[in-house]
């Protein structure tokens, strides 16, 4: 069995192990929770149409999308252009990419793989010095203090514009169940596609006390991570990664990790 966290493309997720000939078990680890009354996101509407906004960095496809929405349900659409044309906007990768294109706006810059906040920054760097800038980061799920610690030592002023933050399902038998089969043995590959399903499963486990027996399981399985962020996450609890893919998306690391488990799982047996 292939455990995997996905909520949003769980479907996609199963039938992708089972494409490559794993037992998908694919529960959620997450739950979206929009944030309403949305000061803050108002607030920096009003920024944004009066030209006080340097620099937009857009982390997500579907918070880029949802704040496009809040804004025009607010604010007249020319005068969000308006304010956009003053305004270097900053992609985080394809998918706000692809959500901008769909409202037919292109990025200023886009941030190369494997998209983490460190491609952010170094991105920016090049771009030009954001000492003095006004900088507006959409925030996905969680704050990051790292990057906007970074952001705030090379001058900028920085403010944040949260659009949903991370829950745990409001049902977490069936996450409950996926632990105890991992502790049990039964797990053969854990798939980590997004940080926080690290955060919410370590949540969960220190909860039932069962962290200890969580973290000896998974040095007898596979723990694939679909990038640097996730990886950055599983380091942090001292979880193992056995296995990264060479790009940060959901089908390559299904793909590759199929490719690579017998020779990843008979390193893991004692010689």
């Amino acid at each position: 069995m292939v455990a995997a966290f996905e909520s949003r493309m769980a479907t996609e997720m199963a039938r992708l192990i089972e494409r490559y000939g794993g037992q998908p078990f694919v529960v959620p680890a997450l739950r979206e929770v929009p944030i309403q009354d949305n000061p803050t996101l108002l607030r920096f509407g009003g920024r944004l149409i009066d030209g006080q906004v340097d620099i937009l960095i857009l982390m997500t496809g579907i918070g880029t999308t949802a704040l496009f929405d809040i804004l025009r349900s607010c604010h007249p659409l020319p005068s969000i252009m308006a304010g956009l044309k003053q305004t270097a906007i900053v992609a985080r990768g394809p998918k706000p990419v692809a959500a901008l294109k769909n409202l037919g706006l292109t990025p200023t810059l886009t941030v190369p793989e494997p998209n983490t906040w460190v491609e952010v920054v170094s991105t920016l760097d090049e771009y030009r010095p954001v000492k003095g800038l006004r900088v507006a980061v959409q925030e996905y799920g969680m704050s990051n203090p790292d990057f906007l610690e970074a952001l705030k030592q090379r001058g900028g002023e920085v403010f944040l514009v949260p659009i949903y933050r991370w829950a745990l399902p409001e049902d977490t038998g069936p996450l409950k169940q996926v632990l105890d089969e991992i502790i049990a043995g039964n797990i053969k590959a854990m798939l980590i596609t997004n940080a926080a399903q690290v955060d919410h499963v370590m949540q969960l486990l220190e909860r039932e006390g069962l962290t200890v027996q969580f973290k000896e399981a998974c040095r007898k399985m596979i723990v694939a991570s679909i990038g640097p962020t996730a990886s950055e996450r599983l380091r942090h609890y001292d979880l193992p990664i056995d296995f990264e893919p060479n790009h940060p998306k959901m089908g390559v690391l299904v793909k590759e990790t199929a490719a690579q488990a017998y020779h990843l799982l008979q390193a893991k047996v004692p010689q």
